[in-house]
């Protein structure tokens, strides 16, 4: 594979991955402990039964989103940020190279800061190396990332079956602890959450993040492979993510599973645990946020924007991005699905599912129907009170299509821009 890995071309063939490599990658990115908090947030404001409801729901949504964005890589190779190029155009797509690259910089910054806490925390450390741990795992969890996706690859069919092994013992501790399903199932809520903006929340843990997972899921050798990968990693495993901080919550008062497990008595599990769920998301966010960066760029050093990338997390990280998880994650679920409605649309519609080589694209400056469709998105999913997230996605789509229609039928209507 070339090291570039891509950044502003399609995956040719000959780099196609099978669905072990692109679910183990793609696993490794949704097993994050911010999705536990999120779920932490959710455990003490619902009935069990509910409280399934609103996962369940929140998961498949977001998984579906996802695995529809997937199957789009698959074909064209492309990921968002490339494809942001024909729903956009060759000047505006640097609006979502711009707010994707964001989000996931935000992301680096939450998990850095959260590992030096953890750990200050956890081992009793002095508070002033909390600023020193900050910018050293700033720094050392882009590594991975900077090998590219073979690095990805690497440490996530490591890192991924760990994790399960030990989630799995510490779900049999915790129910063991609270006195069994029956006990856990009577448990009420202490706080209070609409079914819509828990639902709101679930998506938004990872939105960004599937929006991006086309990364990853371009690399798949098929259709099948690309959208089982993408589900598996959406809905099953941000699923349990939020499932286990949800659990947490209820039985020990502590959503990130490292808590739980130091609870437990298992410190060495929970040092281990710590380790591998930030590093296996923190090396695929700043892959996202370089991959970002190039396009805004045009440039193919990745390798430069990537440690870039860390800088900026770092810097955000030492400003205090660790309190502001919450409200991230419902402007997240706000603004970030609008951009997949519009290339969803722009590549079934527009372009009848099959996008033209990157190279010999005749790419106006602005597309002002895909730009105009994603703002228009963006309003109605802030101000309409039906879930933010699904409302983004179907209005984007929705005007992007009907404006399409209405444009080739009327060619002063050109979506070119200069």
């Amino acid at each position: 594979m070339k090291a570039s890995d891509y950044p502003l071309s399609e995956v040719p063939t000959s780099d196609r991955k099978g669905v072990l490599s692109t679910s183990m990658v793609l696993l490794g990115f949704t097993f994050f402990t911010a999705t536990m908090f999120a779920g932490g947030s959710l455990g003490t404001a619902f009935t069990f039964p509910n409280l399934l409801v609103a996962i369940v729901i929140g998961n498949l949504l977001l998984g579906s989103y996802a695995a529809a964005l997937a199957y789009i890589a698959y074909k064209s190779g492309l990921n968002s940020i490339l494809m942001g190029r024909f729903c956009f155009g060759e000047k505006g797509s640097k609006l979502s190279d711009f707010i994707l690259g964001f989000t996931q910089v935000g992301w680096y910054a939450w998990g850095t800061a959260t590992i030096a806490i953890v750990l200050v925390k956890t081992l009793g450390l002095s508070e002033a190396l909390t600023i020193p741990l900050t910018i050293f795992f700033g720094f050392a969890f882009c590594f991975t990332a900077m090998i590219g996706y073979k690095g990805l690859d690497w440490l996530s069919r490591f890192a991924v079956p760990a994790m399960m092994i030990f989630i799995i013992i510490s779900l049999y501790k915790g129910m063991i602890d609270v006195g069994g399903f029956s006990e856990l199932t009577a448990t009420q809520p202490t706080s209070s959450m609409s079914l819509t903006a828990a639902i709101t929340v679930v998506i938004g843990t990872f939105v960004s993040g599937g929006t991006q997972a086309t990364n990853w899921s371009r690399f798949a050798s098929s259709g099948k492979i690309a959208v089982f990968a993408t589900m598996a990693a959406f809905f099953v495993g941000n699923g349990l993510m939020v499932f286990t901080g949800a659990i947490g919550t209820l039985i020990y008062q502590q959503a990130d599973i490292v808590d739980v497990m130091i609870a437990q008595g298992s410190i060495t599990l929970a040092i281990l645990m710590l380790f591998l769920n930030l590093w296996t998301t923190q090396d695929n966010t700043i892959y996202n946020f370089a991959v970002a960066g190039c396009n805004l760029l045009r440039t193919d050093k990745r390798k430069i924007v990537t440690v870039c990338g860390a800088a900026i997390g770092t810097l955000l990280a030492l400003g205090g991005m660790y309190n502001y998880l919450i409200p991230y994650l419902i402007l997240l679920g706000t603004f970030i699905p609008p951009i997949g409605g519009v290339i969803m649309a722009d590549f079934w519609i527009r372009h009848k599912g099959q996008y033209p080589l990157l190279a010999d694209a005749q790419i106006p400056a602005f597309n002002f129907i895909g730009l105009g469709a994603y703002v228009l998105a963006c309003l109605c999913a802030y101000f309409l009170p039906f879930m933010p997230p699904v409302t983004g996605v179907i209005v984007a789509a929705l005007t992007y299509g009907v404006a399409i229609k209405i444009a080739e039928k009327a060619p002063q209507l050109s979506t070119a821009g200069n």
